[in-house]
């Protein structure tokens, strides 16, 4: 389609730098067109104060605020820390948000009758790629506007002065500019002095962190957590009924205060560089591990280790934003056959940025202290000499092998 067709545009907004200048950039690079903006609430709360004001200010005709935190939660969230995803230790944060905002994106779209659909992503992240597949995957034939790909503006600073010069607030300044993205699993926070790899990242400052403090700054005393859950879902925190929902902005609470939950990676990018990024996974991380220890004593060994291998198969579906692919949803059903059992209660202990195990229970456990103890039981250690000949035998062949032929 060309410029001149397109008439009305759906924009992914945040309110943030990019998405702040891209309604009068859009505005002036295509014929005045009419602007609906969206906004998705992921849990990035405070973010959206003001938002329906600043959108119209700056050209929007309209705004939606779509809750998304229920659907990101119970389809996005909970099946990847079911899978145990991780791309290179980073919790997935950012990447699993994206297909579900996409496709409420398209929604819209639809609904508005929208000519082409807009987000504010570089041409060197990630996140183009993950919103665009999605949208791809619901929307074939919709064209999508990329400014980042188009404009002349090369560097957040050049944005920050187009946004001075159209009279557009904004929240930050040049000195603490970091490129964030927050929702309710996590902050990530790139740019500025994180962009050498040789800074220490500012925990301790004031005004860096905003889901939690440094471990040097929690408690010095320990903090218990009891998680319960149901086929792998999270469903009560300390003997208390609660949704996944609730139960990740608790742990957010409390894992934050405990400093858990920071991780400084140099992560290899969809688009081929290095990015070094600091993230707050709090909740996250607090329930990766106990959902994880449960599974050490309900799954068994083969499953479970197929299980890990096919973990890192997800995770790379996930970050590279191929959420709607066929092999993601078979990956998810083989989870979800795993998680037939995985009921149980973890006990944990926080202590100044580390979880400590504190105790697992299960009906369901295959951790048996009548066969593993060290004192007396109905385990017959003779067994084992029939069992390592049988195991050993291709070794035992190719070592007679070797030496018929003046091998060592």
């Amino acid at each position: 389609m060309e410029k001149k067709d397109i008439k009305k545009v759906v924009l992914a907004y945040s309110g943030g730098l990019d998405t702040s200048i891209i309604i009068p950039w859009l505005k002036e690079n295509y014929n005045n067109c009419e602007v609906v903006a969206v906004s998705a609430d992921v849990g990035q709360k405070d973010e959206l104060d003001g938002l329906e004001e600043k959108a119209k200010k700056t050209g929007a005709s309209k705004l939606y605020i779509l809750d998304l935190t229920e659907d990101y939660v119970d389809n996005y969230i909970i099946p990847t820390m079911k899978a145990g995803a991780r791309y290179e230790t980073y919790l997935l944060g950012t990447s699993t948000a994206r297909p579900c905002i996409a496709k409420a994106l398209v929604d819209i779209a639809k609904k508005e009758n929208a000519d082409a659909i807009c987000h504010g992503c570089t041409g060197k992240g990630n996140d183009q790629v993950r919103f665009e597949l999605a949208i791809k995957h619901f929307a074939p034939d919709m064209p999508i506007i990329a400014p980042w790909r188009e404009w002349d503006i090369q560097s957040r600073d050049e944005e920050i002065d187009y946004a001075e010069a159209h009279n557009i607030p904004l929240k930050i300044n040049r000195e603490t500019n970091y490129s964030k993205d927050k929702n309710l699993w996590h902050l990530s926070h790139e740019g500025l002095d994180l962009e050498d790899p040789g800074c220490e990242p500012k925990y301790e400052e004031k005004g860096f962190l905003e889901l939690g403090v440094s471990p040097i700054n929690a408690p010095d005393r320990p903090t218990y957590v009891t998680l319960e859950f149901e086929q792998g879902v999270p469903v009560a925190f300390n003997d208390k009924k609660m949704s996944a929902k609730e139960i990740i902005l608790l742990l957010n609470e409390i894992g934050g205060a405990n400093g858990i939950g920071l991780l400084d990676i140099v992560e290899n990018r969809l688009v081929g560089m290095k990015s070094r990024g600091v993230y707050e996974t709090p909740g996250g991380t607090i329930l990766y591990e106990a959902h994880e220890y449960l599974e050490t004593v309900t799954l068994d060994k083969l499953t479970l280790h197929e299980k890990q291998k096919l973990s890192y198969v997800f995770a790379d579906l996930v970050y590279n934003g191929q959420w709607f692919s066929p092999l993601r949803e078979a990956l998810s059903a083989f989870v979800d056959k795993t998680q037939e059992r995985v009921t149980g209660k973890v006990k944990l202990k926080l202590y100044k940025g580390n979880i400590i195990k504190a105790g697992v229970w299960s009906k369901y456990s295959l951790y048996s202290d009548e066969l593993a103890t060290f004192g007396v039981s109905d385990y017959d250690q003779s067994d084992a000499s029939g069992f390592i000949n049988l195991f050993g035998l291709p070794d035992t062949v190719q070592a007679r092998v070797n030496a018929k032929n003046g091998e060592l």
